[in-house]
């Protein structure tokens, strides 16, 4: 009869054993079963396998030769229960592995430091892993002394220790003190493992840090530079895509680098020749394209014209693509349709929505919120909204149903994208309202979370932009006086701005929209005048007087309540929150105050000779005269056209 395989509680029994050999033996067994195996890592972690292994490293002698082969299969045990396995690292950093790992980088024994190094390195893979403090003198020496090691494997722990931990600028600016770069930028010699993790080091340190690449742009009079451009056109994919990302970094933080524009479009042939690695590659070199072009037109235009966007379409059609690949290739697509409308037509011209719509409902919400960030940048044109492109019922329903997504993040983008469908299109706002779009808005505005009550409020915003007054009433229903108040005084400065926005375009219109101000006693004026008073934020302050600008375009009692706003508790006008925003440097807050000025005293309002008095006495008047000759057009014909009001009445 045939032996049969020993079941997993014996080979645990087998682990705790007092002879070393069994335990051993017993320990190989449990690597081999789990290398490449979740199932079965997650099964002995349940068992309880990984205290077990970590009481080996605790109580081993790292130089007893007996003893170092228990030590280097229990690190190499521990390190594959904790690749790629997220509960297989919190499980050995709980046993309380991590430190007895760190302890035998120091042993004399090869295969010990060889087998702890790895295992660390496979801990450091995961964004549970310890975060490093760079500021203690004493790790960063250690760190060092990593970097420079011979040992391939030290030198690939300090790398990973750099990848994981290295976030802040301030984190960058003490590595590039420290010399990191000069000790990573010697290993891009080393071999292939050793090359590929310094450049993602070097990346790690560059990133989104001005300093720190001009510090690496002069290092060896360029030559370092010039060495990671020459790796472009490495032989292996991985290492052609650290290359173009470390490039990516040091291009994306000043213009003055890298500024031939055969370099920009080199690094875009690069990364779409990259698509075509069906990995890990390919879809990285997704995300690493959306950074290279994001927000930058001229980056654009040459992605244009190097057919990107068929490119992409033609990995789209791939129904079998991996959720992080479809994620990539859409923030790609999000990006190159963020300015031009060229790119946006030619999305449209191969008829990509469906597939995008239908990722809007996609199990994983990474790529629910990829789907919605390219709808909203792919809909950010007036000529494609007329025309009709994402008026379908099924796009607006699942946008509303994505407002109550369980992932914070899908929420977020999808009132991205809803602010631009209902943006002055009614045929969109009235399927928005039929789906329960407003009450669903209107819940996100109550949310805990700024991120979704910022978005909530600029989507009723829009909502209400140019809006019909049966449209307006139903927002205003179903939001309340007293919850737009309470908007207006957020603690978010953003919020509060948007508050703002929400308001004035409630306002504007006929003279019922303007009682929307003056609802439940005038709650919603007096917040308005709170912010403005106290705010230090310039754009709560534009907001405000085109808020007020509206309302004065009201009727008399309207412009009253505005001038008792501004002016009822100024004994000087030159003291009043108004007088400084007309003084104010900021070129969008001086002709917004002046919008205020110019609706107050239109001259066939029957109230306006008595608030002209009042701005005369309060010193108003007398500042208007010293605008008209502003460097800013938009100042200079405001101020000349409320003092061409004003002195219709006279000009004493």
């Amino acid at each position: 009869m045939p032996a049969t395989r020993p079941s997993s509680d014996l080979i645990l029994h087998r682990l705790a054993s007092s002879d070393c050999e069994i335990k051993l033996k017993a320990i190989r067994e449990v690597k081999n079963q789990i290398i490449g195996n979740r199932t079965k890592k997650l099964s002995y972690i349940k068992l309880g396998a990984v205290p077990v292994l970590a009481a080996v490293l605790a109580g081993a002698d790292a130089d007893s030769t007996p003893e170092s082969s228990l030590i280097v299969q229990s690190a190499a045990a521990l390190g594959s229960f904790a690749c790629g396995v997220d509960a297989g690292v919190r499980a050995v950093l709980d046993a309380g592995a991590f430190p007895h790992l760190i302890r035998l980088l120091s042993a004399a024994d090869d295969k010990v430091v060889d087998a702890a190094a790895r295992s660390l390195r496979m801990i450091y893979q995961s964004k549970l892993a310890p975060k490093y403090d760079f500021y203690k003198e004493q790790d960063m020496g250690f760190l060092l002394s990593l970097l420079k090691s011979g040992n391939e494997n030290l030198t690939g722990l300090g790398a990973s220790i750099v990848i994981h931990s290295c976030e802040t600028s301030d984190e960058q600016n003490i590595l590039c003190r420290a010399g990191a770069l000069e000790k990573l930028i010697s290993l891009l010699d080393g071999s292939l493992s050793q090359r590929d993790s310094s450049l993602e080091s070097i990346a790690a340190i560059l990133k989104n840090n001005p300093e720190v690449v001009s510090k690496f742009v002069d290092l060896q009079n360029r030559r370092a530079l010039s060495s990671i451009i020459e790796l472009t056109k490495d032989r292996y994919s991985q290492t052609r895509l650290l290359a173009t990302l470390c490039l990516i970094c040091v291009k994306n933080s000043s213009s003055c680098y890298l500024q031939d524009t055969g370099i920009e479009t080199k690094l875009i042939n690069i990364l779409l020749e990259l698509l075509d690695d069906s990995g890990k590659v390919g879809d990285n070199a997704c995300f690493a394209f959306s950074s290279l072009v994001a927000e930058k037109e001229d980056a654009q235009k040459l992605a244009f014209e190097a057919n990107a966007i068929d490119k992409f379409n033609n990995h789209l059609q791939n129904c079998a693509l991996h959720p992080e690949r479809l994620e990539g290739i859409f923030l790609a697509l999000a990006a190159l349709c963020s300015k031009l409308e060229c790119c946006r037509s030619k999305f449209l011209s191969l008829q990509v929505l469906n597939i995008l719509v239908d990722a809007l409902t996609y199990d994983d919400a990474n790529v629910r919120t990829a789907a919605c960030i390219c709808l909203k940048n792919v809909s950010r044109s007036i000529k494609n909204l007329s025309a009709g492109y994402f008026t379908s019922e099924r796009i607006i329903t699942t946008l509303v149903r994505l407002l109550s997504d369980r992932s914070t993040s899908v929420q977020v983008a999808a009132l991205g994208a809803i602010s631009n469908l209902v943006i002055d299109f009614t045929p969109q706002k009235s399927r928005f309202i039929k789906c329960g779009g407003i009450k669903e808005l209107v819940q996100l505005t109550k949310s805990m979370d700024s991120s979704l009550r910022l978005n909530a409020v600029w989507a009723l915003r829009n909502m209400v932009f140019l809006a019909d007054k049966k449209c307006k009433e139903k927002v205003f229903m179903e939001l309340t006086a007293f919850s737009v108040a309470s908007l207006i005084c957020d603690p978010e400065p953003s919020v509060q701005e948007q508050a703002l926005a929400l308001v004035r375009n409630l306002v504007d219109g006929c003279i019922d929209c303007v009682e929307y101000a003056f609802a439940e006693d005038g709650i919603i004026l007096g917040a308005v005048g709170r912010q403005l008073q106290k705010s230090s934020k310039i754009e709560i302050g534009i907001q405000g007087m085109y808020l007020l600008s509206n309302i004065a375009c009201g009727n008399e009692s309207h412009k009253e309540a505005v001038m008792q706003l501004l002016f009822s508790k100024a004994e000087n006008g030159s003291h009043s929150f108004f007088s400084q925003f007309l003084l104010s440097n900021d070129s969008r807050l001086r002709p917004s105050a002046l919008w205020v000025i110019v609706n107050l005293t239109f001259p066939s309002s029957p109230g306006a000779f008595g608030r002209i008095v009042k701005l005369r006495s309060v010193g108003i008047v007398s500042q208007i005269k010293k605008m008209v000759n502003d460097p800013c057009m938009d100042v200079k014909l405001r101020a000349r056209q409320a003092l061409g009001q004003i002195i219709t009445y006279g000009d004493d």
